[in-house]
């Protein structure tokens, strides 16, 4: 596979990723739970607004590998 095509292949898997985990994130955020503790809502958003960049780094690593 060509480094255009994984390009093409990982700028459509990180679009997809922000989307669910933005999704899963508005959905998380109107648990009751969440909503009753002020420190409990700033971790929640500081972990959901920095965290898709975990799982999102495997994917920039394969798509910037250099072509065989």
């Amino acid at each position: 596979m060509t480094i255009r095509t994984r390009k093409l292949f990982g700028a459509v898997a990180l679009i997809l990723l922000a989307a669910m985990w933005a999704l899963t994130g508005m959905a998380v955020a109107q648990m009751p739970w969440l909503e009753k503790s002020g420190l409990l809502q700033a971790v929640f958003y500081v972990v959901a607004g920095m965290g898709w960049v975990l799982p999102a780094m495997p994917i920039v690593s394969w798509m910037s590998r250099p072509d065989v």
